[in-house]
């Protein structure tokens, strides 16, 4: 569904329920394909028939102020947005003067009793990139529905309590016969008054305005495992809405996404990075500090060392999801600075180290080119 349902109907987001009817009876009157021709008026209507759906149903229009069309829709993982009343509606809001209101027989059924279980929520997390490596505890905060306390999810006013519907006689179904120009239809449909409940309460609860639940922000704060990386799920159970009719609630799950590192990045378990060295340290080899995830630590580099060589801290990596006690690797990669300006007395002693090596400076390039042939062997 594309537009905003409020819109479709023209209407305001605080609309009361009686607006939100009037609305939709003017335009089903408008748009119904057996009184309107005009192309695009049968879409028109569907959509406004949808736009109905959802906002006249308390728990199905407090849904999707939340979360839109994918907190009403069948397909988006939430649950139990009520049933499809369908075209039998139309008929009694265009030809509403012939319908009767007779009640259903006892053979039918509400359309809910009992508990309901509640949503499941989704909350997306940034970490730090050693957050995401070492984990530990982190502190959120999650919009989320619990039961009043007041009413103890019953809706009700304290001291009272619910009554059977009168409309349906607790069915929570209607049987209307409607005329309209194809015939006479007799059709089964959610009872209007108590929502397919079958009872209506006597007097609402003033904190919860009869739904049962109120919508809080709450703190927590949730264990990260070592070792996550982009996209790990996290289930926080029970953490979700609360359920209708102290229903059992939802859970929460926590979507992560690591942020970069500007030393360091991350190849599955392994850690990369770069470091640079003089071409006297690439040459004689040396011990230099290193940064790591867990500190800094002595490098050892080989004499000889040449450009793009990769060496390896070992269990300096990234723990293993699951099984932290096992890490991978952490990767150097190395650099080697060849300088382009050098003194007097550095290219005398270069000189004197192509001569005695058998080489003659001013061939291949000078001395840059000696050094580069250095170190490619």
């Amino acid at each position: 569904m594309a537009g905003d349902y409020y819109e479709i109907l023209n209407i305001s987001r605080d609309a009361s329920p009686d607006d939100i009817k009037r609305a939709y009876r003017r335009l089903a009157r408008k748009y119904h394909p057996d009184v309107n021709k005009e192309p695009g008026a049968e879409d028109r209507f569907k959509e406004v028939n949808r736009a109905h759906e959802v906002l006249s149903d308390p728990e199905m229009k407090a849904r999707y102020d939340r979360f839109g069309e994918q907190g009403v829709s069948g397909g988006a993982g939430f649950s139990d947005f009520g049933d499809v009343t369908g075209f039998a509606d139309i008929f009694e809001t265009i030809f509403s003067g012939f319908g009767g209101g007779g009640a259903a027989t006892g053979t039918t059924q509400r359309r809910r009793s009992g508990p309901v279980r509640g949503d499941d929520l989704r909350l997306d997390l940034k970490l730090e990139f050693r957050e995401a490596i070492f984990g530990g505890e982190k502190e959120i905060r999650i919009p989320h529905l619990e039961t009043c306390k007041t009413c103890n999810g019953t809706g009700a006013k304290p001291g009272t309590g619910v009554k059977t519907c009168q409309t349906c006689n607790g069915t929570g179904q209607v049987r209307r016969a409607t005329r309209t120009p194809f015939g006479s239809f007799a059709q089964v449909s959610v009872c209007p008054t108590c929502n397919g409940e079958g009872q209506v309460i006597e007097e609402k609860c003033e904190t919860c305005s009869g739904v049962g639940r109120i919508q809080v922000t709450k703190k927590l704060k949730i264990t990260i495992p070592q070792g996550v990386d982009n996209g790990t799920r996290l289930r926080v159970a029970r953490e979700g809405d609360a359920g209708l009719r102290n229903g059992a609630p939802g859970d929460l799950y926590v979507y992560l996404f690591v942020e970069e590192d500007k030393e360091f990045k991350r190849d599955g378990v392994n850690i990369l990075s770069e470091i640079t060295l003089s071409y006297l340290q690439a040459i004689l080899g040396c011990q230099i500090p290193v940064n790591t995830v867990d500190g800094e630590t002595e490098l050892t580099v080989p004499p000889g060392t040449q450009p793009n060589t990769i060496l390896t801290l070992e269990d300096r990596g990234v723990p293993r999801l699951g099984n932290p006690v096992s890490r991978g690797d952490h990767l150097i990669t190395v650099k080697i600075d060849i300088p382009t300006r050098i003194s007097t007395e550095e290219r005398e002693l270069l000189e004197q180290l192509a001569k005695i090596r058998g080489e003659a400076a001013g061939k291949e390039g000078g001395l840059e080119g000696f050094l580069g042939k250095m170190f490619r062997g």
